[in-house]
C-alpha cells in the first residue's frame, strides 16, 4: 500500500513538473524555444513597446518627475521645483493633447480647513508656473487634498517634508 502511494505521489510530481515547463516558456520567448527564438522572437519583441506609453502618467514620472516640494506653511515654488516644472512644461509641449490635474498636499499639522486652503494655494502656484511657461490654463485643473493623502507616515520633519507637495497627474479623457 505504501509503495502504491509513493508511486502515485512520484507520478503526480512528474506530471506537475512537465505541465509547468510550457507555461514558463510561453511567457518567455514565445513558441519554438531557444533554437527558433533568434528568428521568431524578434518580431514579437518589436510588437511589445519598451517602457511606458508616450504621454502617460508612467512616462511623466519616469522621464520628468511628477512632484515639487514646499517649505513649511509656504506655497512658493522653490528653485529645485522650478527646474522640475520647466521639464514638465517641455514634456507638456511635446504632448499637446495631454491634460493634467495638479494636486496640492500638506503635512499633518494645522486644521483640516487651513490645510485645504494651503493645498489649493500650492496647486495654483504650480499651475501658475506652468502657465507662465506657455502651457494653456485650459489643460490644467487643480485640486487640494490638504492633509488627507499623506505619502509618508510619521510625525517628524522627514515625513512632513515629503507630504508638503504639489503632484502633477495626467488626466484621463473625460475626467
Amino acid at each position: 500500500m505504501r509503495l502504491k502511494f509513493l508511486a502515485l505521489l512520484a507520478a503526480a510530481v512528474l506530471v506537475a513538473g512537465c505541465s509547468s515547463a510550457p507555461e514558463e516558456n510561453k511567457g518567455g520567448s514565445g513558441s519554438g524555444g531557444a533554437a527558433a527564438g533568434s528568428s521568431s522572437s524578434a518580431p514579437a519583441a518589436a510588437a511589445q513597446p519598451a517602457g511606458p506609453r508616450p504621454g502617460s502618467q508612467e512616462e511623466l514620472v519616469a522621464t520628468v518627475g511628477d512632484r515639487v516640494f514646499f517649505d513649511y506653511d509656504k506655497s512658493v515654488v522653490k528653485p529645485e521645483g522650478r527646474t522640475l516644472l520647466n521639464r514638465q512644461a517641455a514634456w507638456l509641449k511635446q504632448y499637446g493633447s495631454v491634460a493634467i490635474t495638479i494636486e496640492g498636499h500638506c503635512d499633518e499639522r494645522g486644521t483640516r480647513e487651513y490645510n485645504l486652503a494651503l493645498g489649493e494655494r500650492r496647486a495654483n502656484a504650480v499651475k501658475d508656473y506652468l502657465v507662465a511657461q506657455g502651457i494653456s490654463a485650459s489643460r490644467i485643473k487643480t485640486i487640494s487634498y490638504g492633509k488627507e493623502r499623506p505619502v509618508a507616515l510619521g510625525s517628524n520633519e522627514a515625513a512632513w517634508s515629503q507630504n508638503r507637495r504639489g503632484v502633477t497627474v495626467v488626466s484621463t479623457p473625460g475626467s
